[in-house]
């Protein structure tokens, strides 16, 4: 029995180190994608056209948003976009605060604004829900969606049409999001850290070597001909726009990835805050690997397999194989087992530790924010945040086998904290 159990350790031990290993080179060729996106930025193409605009319709979903919305529609009237071609509908889903009033003031000044009410008895649907209602008012033939708490930069509406109407087999053009509360909390600075290195790693990455790009949820456009033609957004999802990208490519569209334009958001500050969102993503993303499962047994492999085999192994083998090295370094640490397969274990992991703090630091160097406060950063995000992003999966996948809290909606709270100034990050001064 005891040689079994040592089999089995050093079993778990080799997993661990390669699946650990095999994310770690695919993220180390993503970053080599985001290198040369940034490179291709910097010689100056332009991403608007030179074309007549097309009509878009704002779409922003609205619940108790009283403390940000107003911010969000001045900056919506100061767009660097024809205002005649501009619509701006805000899709109020069951407010119990003062949204609706904040909404008519901004009317009020901009009447191209208009308040659309979901009414208390069926509102809380979700986002996809309160989507799908503006698009069915909907004039424009761009959809263009902002979260409430967003204040884009004047010119990232513009961009991502003009992108867009460049290339007729997009869909979807999405930009980059920043942190405007980033020094509210410990947390924040965290999360702009990861949400950096996951665009200009993993978005840019994929977009470059692959043309795959997965909406985030805000700042983005999609051809209204195409949302209507994919059946508009799925009310069931709970990650709907990551649910939404499968389906444009399902009909042969691609969606691409525009950081030039730029939105900046609010992040949660608290850790219950941060939980809740990350575990409804978290749950998103089991639910579109089940639904999308028969993607993976396909002869011929699409774009969107790739993605859904990188989900899956993020969400299930990577996260299994954290846990297992933090349980068996633990173990190790208290002399209740021993590892005895042979291998230089220490220098992989001090190299995995250097190969994340260098790509990390890369794509903070790109958006100039490669300070000393953020490197003395990075090894605390490396041993604890990732850590708790660990904690977050565990808890999403015993809520979706238990079937805790099936179908509600959460909604993240959000703060009553001004934007910064927000600043036109390197890449769009060049």
């Amino acid at each position: 029995m005891k040689a079994i159990l040592k089999i089995a350790v050093d079993a778990l031990f080799v997993f661990s180190v390669v699946f650990i290993w095999l994310m770690l080179l695919y993220q180390f060729v993503l970053t080599v994608g985001g290198f040369f996106l940034r490179r291709r930025m910097r010689r100056g193409r332009k991403s608007v056209s030179a074309g007549d605009p097309p009509p878009v319709t704002v779409l922003i979903p609205a619940r108790n948003e009283e403390t940000v919305i107003e911010a969000l529609l001045a900056r919506v009237g100061s767009f660097a976009y024809p205002r005649d071609k501009i619509e701006v509908l805000v899709i109020n889903d069951g407010s119990t605060d003062g949204t609706a009033r904040a909404v008519d003031r901004s009317a009020a000044v901009d009447p191209r604004i208009k308040r659309l009410d979901i009414p208390p008895g069926i509102a809380g649907r979700g986002k996809g829900a309160a989507l799908n209602l503006g698009l069915s008012r909907a004039s424009g033939e761009v959809i263009a969606v902002y979260d409430a708490d967003n204040v884009p930069e004047p010119d990232s509406l513009a961009r991502l049409v003009g992108a867009l109407q460049n290339d007729a087999r997009l869909a979807a053009v999405c930009g980059k999001f920043r942190a405007y509360n980033k020094r509210a909390s410990l947390l924040t600075r965290f999360i702009n850290i990861e949400s950096l290195a996951f665009q200009w790693i993993v978005q840019a990455g994929r977009w470059l070597f692959f043309r795959i790009a997965v909406i985030p949820g805000t700042n983005f456009v999609v051809r209204a001909s195409a949302l209507r033609e994919a059946g508009g957004w799925d009310e069931r999802a709970l990650t709907e726009d990551s649910e939404l990208t499968f389906r444009l490519y399902d009909l042969g569209y691609r969606v691409a990835f525009l950081p030039s334009a730029v939105t900046w958001e609010q992040e949660p500050e608290t850790l219950r805050v941060w939980f809740g969102q990350r575990t409804r993503w978290a749950r998103g993303y089991y639910r579109l690997i089940a639904d999308r499962s028969r993607l993976l047994l396909r002869r011929k492999p699409s774009r969107m397999s790739l993605e859904l085999f990188n989900l899956l192994w993020l969400y299930y083998f990577f996260v299994a194989a954290v846990l297992l090295s933090d349980v068996l370094f633990i173990l190790c640490l208290a002399g209740w087992a021993r590892i005895r397969v042979l291998g230089p274990y220490a220098e992989l992991w001090a190299l995995a530790f250097i190969l994340f703090s260098l790509e990390v630091l890369l794509a903070l160097a790109y958006e100039g924010e490669d300070s000393l406060s953020n490197l003395l950063l990075i090894p605390a995000a490396y041993l604890v945040y990732t850590k708790l992003w660990v904690l977050v999966v565990l808890k999403s996948l015993y809520q979706e086998i238990a079937g805790k809290n099936r179908g509600i909606w959460v909604k993240t709270p959000r703060y009553p904290s001004k934007p910064e100034k927000s600043r036109l990050s390197k890449e769009r001064r060049t």
